[in-house]
């Protein structure tokens, strides 16, 4: 018999979405930023600074409102890794990720209000909220108001070093993303993960 479990509130729900679309037409602006031949860009040059620049502030906007929803709520708590034998539980997701998934064997963690993210999740979600979106932001932010570059860094151009960390957080922004939405249907359907991101329930 299936049960229902209320995961993830409306706030959540919302600011993922939304924070999905803005990561999705950055990566696509920023793309086409970087690599477009100008003489067949994938948009117009002067377009797609002013929508990268648009939606890296309105990412700004919306992680600071995650880190405030999620200090007030304490949804904080669910990207901490507690609780026993954590080494082993870790352990047991790799393998179901690597080996069990493609064999039909249970899912070593069922979500619960307490525990909405298995063992590999709260880590990996927190080194991308607190570690990666942090540098994402910053860099981009320096690049939007040069002006707060130092003039050198590492013996180079103060720009120098702040682009190439800019470009790698985004690239592993990118993977994450892809990732991310290639585990979203690894649930017992193609859509039960996607369904409960939309109605907050998810069904065991």
């Amino acid at each position: 018999m299936s049960e229902r479990v209320y995961l993830f509130p409306a706030w959540v729900r919302l600011w993922h979405w939304l924070n999905a679309a803005l990561i999705l037409v950055l990566a696509a602006t920023g793309l086409s930023l970087h690599y477009s031949d100008p003489k067949l860009p994938l948009l117009d040059f002067e377009l797609a600074v002013r929508i990268h620049n648009a939606c890296g502030i309105a990412l700004a906007v919306t992680y600071l409102f995650f880190l405030a929803a999620n200090a007030k709520s304490g949804n904080w708590r669910h990207f901490l890794v507690l609780g026993p034998h954590v080494g082993q539980r870790l352990r047991a997701q790799l393998v179901w990720y690597a080996w069990g998934i493609f064999q039909g064997a249970p899912h070593p963690h069922e979500p619960s209000p307490d525990a909405p993210f298995n063992v590999l999740q709260a880590l990996t979600y927190a080194g991308v909220m607190y570690g990666l979106m942090p540098v994402l932001i910053g860099s981009g932010l320096v690049f939007l108001y040069p002006e707060l570059a130092p003039d050198q860094l590492f013996g180079f151009d103060g720009l120098l070093p702040i682009a190439l960390l800019h470009y790698l957080a985004a690239m592993a922004l990118l993977l994450f993303l892809l990732t991310h939405i290639y585990l979203g249907t690894t649930g017992r359907t193609l859509g039960q993960m996607f369904r409960a991101m939309v109605s907050g329930w998810h069904t065991h």
